[in-house]
């Protein structure tokens, strides 16, 4: 029995050695020029030569900062450590990547001989005269129809499946440093969320005390209607605000509640903004921030860093992917040489088999090789050049997109600090007209109208200055995201508990 199972293990190694040289007939994978300009646009370098004179924050390279270094809040640390642990979206991109690679492993096994163990027996009657029954049983170990991979078929779909389970893991990435972003913009949100509740109730409580104070004039004739009424619906508009903050401030809660997977801990929400002790509507406006800045990220002036993005790397997985098919689809022109044997014993009896079976062996080599096919092979062909070409226009795409996003974000990073300015300078100057108006219509130099309309325009102001303060913070996020963001992250506790 050795020498047959001796046979066997050689015609298997020499199977093998044959698939591990086999030639490629995959064309030679060359990453693409970039379908985008070397330099941003004008106003985004200058934008950027800005961000490059501050001081860095990290490595010049984004990908390796690590979001708690750019996200130093920690209440922001804690939720993000929270989505990053129980966000679905995450958990099945983690998940598509385990496919991948099981897939992987499945296309790899395909360039090795797999060996079986089989017994099998057959009990039937001769075909001659007197007919006797006869029995044999066989066992022992079988190789079946093993591909030489000769001209690499089997290679280039295993190359194409590495290309997949390495863009599943960009895609993971892209997910990761998505749900950072979302995370913080959903945190500052609700921070801003909190800054226009409090804004409104202050308003209302101030315009209540207003309304009383005219109620009493009105009554006494002091007062005409229509000054009364005008003081009245301001009031209400008021209250409609703060209505609406209040929707808002739930439904944004909500939507951070889906981001992390779990109700958002108490502990963990943005401070309520402390306006208890405000005299009037324009101690909201005392500090030109409302919240802590973050850091500004240094950014060079070439737009190779749109490389290090995850979804412009899994674009590019997918093009190399598609490249590998084509040596696929090329293979099916050449011979198919496929090896079937076994090597055993055989014996009249079950019973007998492993006592005194003799020695069987068998080895049934088979070569196929395509002659007229209607064109199938060539449409196959056709169709895996069509694929890598579609990739490359898909890449070419996730290219001139991720320019376009950085771009937008260097600008809007840019001039949404300038625009923050201007407003915060705007707040100032409605708060102190708001102030000359109260001191005229006090001393009874202006009529009540000025004063109320200095009133709703202060108001206003004050909303649109908490939404730049927003608007700025976002910026920053959005550079962050657009550059690729950083995937490393440091020792985040499960739970926090901020003071």
């Amino acid at each position: 029995m050795r020498k047959p199972l001796t046979l066997l293990h050689a015609g298997v190694a020499l199977a093998a050695m044959l698939s591990l040289t086999a030639c490629s007939l995959t064309p030679v994978y060359q990453r693409p020029e970039p379908a985008v300009p070397a330099q941003w646009p004008p106003y985004a370098a200058d934008a950027s030569r800005e961000a490059a004179q501050a001081p860095p924050v990290a490595p010049a390279n984004v990908a390796e900062l690590a979001w708690t270094s750019y996200f130093p809040d920690a209440r922001l640390q804690g939720l993000i450590g929270l989505a990053l642990n129980n966000n679905r979206d995450l958990r099945m991109a983690v998940l598509h990547i385990a496919q991948w690679r099981a897939l992987y492993q499945v296309q790899q096994a395909d360039r090795f001989p797999t060996l079986n163990g089989a017994v099998s027996g057959t009990r039937q009657p001769a075909t001659a005269a007197p007919h006797a029954i006869t029995s044999s049983a066989t066992g022992g170990v079988t190789v079946s129809a093993f591909e030489l991979d000769i001209f690499g078929r089997i290679q280039a779909l295993s190359e194409a499946a590495s290309a997949q389970v390495m863009a599943s893991e960009e895609a993971r990435k892209a997910a990761h440093i998505s749900l950072i972003a979302a995370v913080a913009n959903a945190y500052y949100l609700l921070w801003a969320d909190r800054w226009q509740l409090s804004l409104s109730e202050h308003t209302v409580a101030s315009r209540q005390a207003s309304l009383k104070l005219q109620q009493l004039k009105f009554d006494a004739g002091v007062l005409n209607e229509l000054d009364w009424r005008t003081a009245q619906s301001l009031f209400e508009s008021a209250r409609v605000t703060r209505a609406q903050a209040q929707r808002q401030w739930l439904q944004d809660t909500h939507a951070l509640n889906l981001l992390l997977g779990s109700v958002v801990p108490a502990d963990l929400l943005p401070p309520i903004p402390d306006v208890a002790d405000a005299t009037d509507a324009a101690a909201l406006t005392l500090s030109p921030t409302l919240w802590p800045g973050l850091s500004e990220l240094p950014v060079g002036l070439s737009s190779d860093v749109l490389l290090q993005r995850p979804d412009v790397a899994q674009a590019e997985q997918q093009l190399i992917a598609a490249n590998a098919n084509i040596g696929a689809a090329r293979a099916a022109r050449f011979p198919r040489i496929t090896l079937t044997g076994n090597a055993g014993v055989v014996s009249d009896s079950l019973s007998g088999l492993f006592n005194d079976g003799r020695s069987a062996w068998s080895f049934s080599p088979s070569l196929t090789l395509p002659i007229w096919d209607a064109g199938r092979i060539q449409a196959g062909i056709d169709s895996a050049h069509i694929k890598r070409d579609i990739a490359l226009a898909q890449y070419d795409k996730t290219l001139q997109t991720a320019f376009k996003e950085v771009a937008d974000a260097l600008v809007s990073r840019s001039t949404q600090a300038e625009q923050a300015q201007a407003q915060y300078a705007q707040a100032q100057a409605e708060t102190a007209r708001w102030r000359v108006s109260t001191l005229r219509y006090e001393s009874g130099v202006s009529n009540q109208l000025d004063w109320l309309d200095a009133q709703r325009s202060l108001f206003g102001v004050q909303q649109a200055w908490i939404a730049s303060q927003l608007a700025r913070q976002q910026a920053h996020i959005s550079v962050y995201k657009a550059l690729g963001g950083g995937m490393v992250s440091g020792q985040i506790p499960a739970r926090l508990s901020v003071q």
